[in-house]
């Protein structure tokens, strides 16, 4: 996910994720910052909120790097 997020293949970061999701498999702090950076860098919003109400779910929002990938997508 971090690759593609990484090298401009945000929509492949997110279609990943899903099906990633859909394996039931827990997305760890990593996971979601890259999640989040294809958000950003694709400008959806709306995808990067559902994101963030995840994240707060699994306790991640308090951690460094997860705030600042968070800040630069609604940035």
């Amino acid at each position: 996910i971090a690759a593609y997020s990484q090298n401009g293949y945000g929509r492949d970061a997110l279609e990943l994720f899903r099906n990633m999701q859909l394996k039931r498999l827990v997305p760890d702090k990593v996971t979601f910052v890259s999640v989040v950076d294809a958000c950003a860098g694709l400008s959806a919003l709306g995808e990067g909120k559902q994101h963030h109400a995840n994240i707060i779910d699994s306790g991640f929002e308090i951690d460094v790097v997860v705030g600042t990938s968070l800040v630069n997508m609604y940035g």
